[in-house]
């Protein structure tokens, strides 16, 4: 028996550009894949952590990503979030080849983010505000300049020297960009922790969420990065923040807001003000009513009702999506499908 192949970090990147990975997204949805019909994710808790299997199944073609937590793993030197993808054969279930898990978040979390901007932000949309400085930060620019004529980048984070080192990397696109920062350091997305997002769950507003999940939404912000968001055309959220990171007030009518950071009930990048405003769009309903605190929690409040959301992903790129006159949000909290289609793509070009 040969071998099982596989794919590290930088083969997928060399396999599947991130233009490359929009295209094979969107296709899948224009072909027929439902984002509602994604499998649950099993989670298993285990002595050292947990194990989280994210499987599905597309065309000739089916996967399972395998995620572990290990919380005491950063004392041993070693990565908290470790991952890894197994592609099979479709019909026959057997292995084809074995990527690097994390890699493959880092690609699809921003590629599925540009698909949804591809077909909701203004066509000549330039200025962009991305919250957060780590890799799926530098991702997010490097996705959404794939879609939309990026030319300015105003990086908003909470450490300065990591927010710099990013504003440096825009400008190494041939971007201007310019770093601001809002407070103390607080931990913001990894590529390791944008593995963890879950999949699909069944379609209802969770029990575990209280009623009234305390809005502390800031007041404020510095007075800069109030500045850019009012400029803004796009806005992408990639922090770990538990909070609302702006009041939404500042988001004009017509900029585009995306969120991935946040992937729990309880917690959220996105005020209620500005999410009750806004066209919604969801990978998956389903999905965002069990997982989504950005939506979930302003249904609490009473803000909207689930009927507020605009349509899913697979709807938006069927052009049944109308855009209202305020702001659009689509928010992520990442699904196994879109692992399957990017991963499916790096096979197809390595083979």
């Amino acid at each position: 028996m040969s071998a099982l192949p596989y794919i590290d970090g930088p083969e997928l990147e060399r396999l599947v550009p991130v233009g490359r990975a929009v295209a094979v997204l969107e296709q899948a949805l224009r072909a027929g894949l439902d984002p509602e019909q994604t499998p649950r994710r099993p989670t298993v808790d285990l002595p050292a952590g947990q194990l989280l299997l994210m499987p599905a199944a597309a065309g000739p073609y089916a996967g399972v990503k395998a995620v572990t937590v290990t919380p005491a793993n950063p004392g041993r030197g070693l990565p908290r979030i470790q991952g890894t993808y197994l592609l099979l054969d479709g019909p026959t279930l057997a292995p084809l080849a074995a990527l690097d898990g994390i890699a493959l978040t880092s690609l699809r979390t921003p590629a599925v983010s540009a698909l949804a901007v591809a077909h909701l932000a203004e066509p000549d949309a330039r200025r962009l505000v991305v919250f957060g400085s780590g890799p799926q930060a530098y991702g997010h620019v490097v996705a959404l300049r794939e879609v939309r004529p990026v030319e300015h980048v105003t990086v908003v984070g909470r450490d300065p020297a990591r927010a710099a080192a990013l504003a440096a990397r825009c400008r190494d696109l041939g971007l201007t960009a310019e770093p601001l920062t809002t407070g103390p350091p607080t931990a913001e997305t990894t590529t390791a922790e944008a593995a963890a997002v879950p999949d699909k769950v069944p379609d209802k507003v969770p029990d575990k969420v209280p009623d009234k999940v305390p809005d502390k939404v800031p007041d404020k912000v510095p007075d800069e990065v109030a500045d850019a968001l009012r400029a803004a055309d796009l806005v992408a959220c990639c922090t770990t923040a538990a909070q609302p990171l702006f009041p939404g007030k500042l988001a004009r009518d017509g900029v585009t807001v995306v969120a991935v950071g946040s992937h729990e009930p309880g917690v959220r990048e996105l005020d209620g003000d500005l999410v009750a405003r806004a066209t919604v769009v969801v990978e998956a309903r389903s999905a965002a009513l069990e997982e989504a605190g950005d939506v979930i929690i302003p249904i609490r409040h009473g803000t909207i009702t689930s009927g507020h959301l605009a349509g899913n992903l697979a709807e938006l790129i069927a052009g049944r999506v109308v855009a209202g006159p305020g702001p659009r949000v689509f928010k992520s909290t990442g699904m196994a499908w879109e692992d399957l289609v990017v991963a499916a793509a790096a096979y197809e070009a390595w083979k």
